[in-house]
C-alpha cells in the first residue's frame, strides 16, 4: 500500500513540474510577443539586419515578417518583405524566398526594387540547377526568370550580370541536349540524334556546344546515306568554325570531291549558312 502511495506522490510531483514547465514556456513566449510588438517598426528591422549581418538569416526573415506583420502599412514593410526573400535565398529556403517575391512583385509593380526583386527571383532558380546528367526543369526555369528580367528591365545594374548567367545557363541546357543526342547517335538512333543536335544549332547558338553539335550532325546525316545534308552541314560548320577541331574531324569524313567542292563552292557555302544557321 506504502509502496503505491508513494508511486502516486511520484506521479503527481512529474506532472507538476511538466505544467509548470510548461506554463513557464507559454509565459515567455506571451512575454516576448508583449515584448516585440512594443517595439517600433524601425527597431525590429534593425534587429533582423543584426541577426543577417550575423549571419542568422532564418531569424532575420523571421524578425523582417514580422515588420510587415505588424505595420503593413509603414514605409519599411516592403524593404523588409524584400530582405526576408534574400534572408530565405541566403539560408537555402528557396520555396519561401519565390513566394514572398511573387508576393513583393504583385503587392508593389511600382516599386523602384522590383527589378531587384525579379533579379533575386532568377537566382533562386539559377542556385539550384543541376548537373547535365539529371532533369533540367530548374534550369528552364532559371532561363526564363532571366530573361525575364532582361527584357523588362534591360538597362537596370542587374542586368549584365543576368545576361552573364542567362548565357551559361543556355550552355548547360545545350549540354544536356548534346548528352542526348549523343546516346541515340551511338545506338544507332540517328534521327533521334539529329533532332537533338539540331536542338542545340537552332535554340542555342551562341553555346560553346554548336561545333559539336555540327559534326555530329554530319556524322548522322552520313550514317543515313544522306550525303547531301551532311555536306551542305560541313559548310556550315566551316563557314563559322573554320579554325574548330570538329571541322577537322569532320573534313576527314568527306570524300576528296565533297572537300575540294567544300572549299570552292561559294555560293553552295552561303547558301547552306542562311538556311541551317541563321543568327539570332
Amino acid at each position: 500500500m506504502r509502496f503505491y502511495q508513494i508511486l502516486m506522490l511520484l506521479t503527481v510531483s512529474v506532472l507538476a513540474v511538466a505544467c509548470s514547465s510548461g506554463q513557464s514556456t507559454r509565459d515567455k513566449e506571451e512575454q516576448a510577443r508583449i515584448e516585440l510588438e512594443s517595439k517600433s517598426a524601425e527597431e525590429i528591422y534593425q534587429e533582423a539586419m543584426a541577426d543577417a549581418d550575423k549571419g542568422l538569416y532564418i531569424n532575420a526573415a523571421k524578425m523582417f515578417n514580422e515588420v510587415e506583420r505588424l505595420y503593413p502599412y509603414s514605409d519599411l514593410a516592403p524593404k523588409a518583405q524584400l530582405q526576408a526573400a534574400y534572408a530565405y535565398y541566403k539560408s537555402g529556403k528557396y520555396d519561401d524566398a519565390v513566394i514572398g517575391l511573387d508576393r513583393y512583385i504583385q503587392l508593389y509593380p511600382g516599386s523602384d526594387d522590383l527589378d531587384y526583386a525579379y533579379y533575386l527571383r532568377a537566382l533562386n532558380y539559377y542556385d539550384q540547377i543541376v548537373n547535365v546528367e539529371r532533369d533540367q526543369a530548374m534550369t528552364e526555369s532559371a532561363l526564363d526568370n532571366l530573361n525575364l528580367l532582361i527584357n523588362r528591365f534591360p538597362e537596370s545594374r542587374y542586368a549584365r550580370d543576368a545576361e552573364y548567367k542567362r548565357d551559361l545557363t543556355m550552355d548547360h541546357l545545350a549540354g544536356k541536349e548534346m548528352e542526348i543526342g549523343r546516346y541515340y547517335l551511338t545506338r544507332g538512333y540517328y534521327q533521334a540524334g539529329i533532332n537533338r543536335f539540331m536542338n542545340v544549332v537552332e535554340k542555342y547558338q551562341t553555346t560553346t556546344h554548336v561545333p559539336e553539335a555540327l559534326h555530329r550532325l554530319v556524322e548522322s546525316y552520313l550514317a543515313l546515306g544522306i550525303e547531301i545534308e551532311a555536306y551542305r552541314v560541313a559548310a556550315v560548320l566551316g563557314h563559322n568554325y573554320p579554325g574548330s577541331p570538329w571541322y577537322e574531324d569532320t573534313y576527314k569524313l568527306l570524300d576528296p570531291k565533297q572537300r575540294q567542292k567544300l572549299l570552292n563552292d561559294r555560293s553552295f557555302v552561303d547558301k547552306a549558312v542562311e538556311t541551317i544557321f541563321r543568327p539570332q
